[in-house]
């Protein structure tokens, strides 16, 4: 079985203990923060070696740090090919900067983009703007025209809007 396969049966195990799901977690994300911190402290240079390696770098296990690079993958210049890693697998961690600040604003992670690592990196302006942008991203706006109160209803039952779905409104 895959690393990220494994990863992602044990993390997202439906059927596990609740409380066993949240302390794997919580474990996760403490040593995930450590990982930026190191990374965030030198952002240009790209670290890299085997999944392995790394796991022993940045003194974690093998299946969390599979979870980090699932993490990451998406922030990455060039994605590592996670669906087929192995422990013997060599990564890049060469991060897109602005990207990896604006994943972490849509994951809600505010305990990794409100790290202070990012302030010799960005401005408070440029992070309000990098996190403005993330956040209207994901903002849905209706271009459509106005439905009036007596027009009728778009749901097609010929009733008035405001008799129909514009009641529930």
């Amino acid at each position: 079985m895959a690393l990220l396969e494994k990863w992602r049966k044990t993390a997202y195990n439906e059927n596990e203990d609740k409380n066993k799901l949240q302390q794997l977690w919580a474990d996760y994300f403490e040593v995930e923060k450590g990982i930026y911190k190191q990374l965030l402290a030198d952002p240009d240079t790209v670290v890299s070696g085997t999944v392995e390696e790394l796991a022993e770098k940045y003194d974690t296990d093998i299946m969390t740090m599979t979870g980090f690079l699932d993490g990451i993958n998406d922030s990455l210049k060039e994605p590592n090919d996670i669906e087929n890693m192995t422990e013997k697998t060599k990564v890049s961690l060469g991060f897109d900067k602005e990207l990896l600040y604006k994943n972490m604003v849509a994951a809600g992670a505010d305990w990794l983009f409100g790290l202070e690592e990012w302030n010799d990196i960005f401005d408070a302006d440029k992070q309000a703007e990098l996190y403005k942008e993330q956040k209207s991203s994901q903002t849905v706006r209706h271009e459509g025209p106005k439905i009036g109160r007596n027009d009728p209803c778009p749901c097609g039952s010929g009733k008035k809007y405001k008799k129909c779905c514009g009641a529930r409104a």
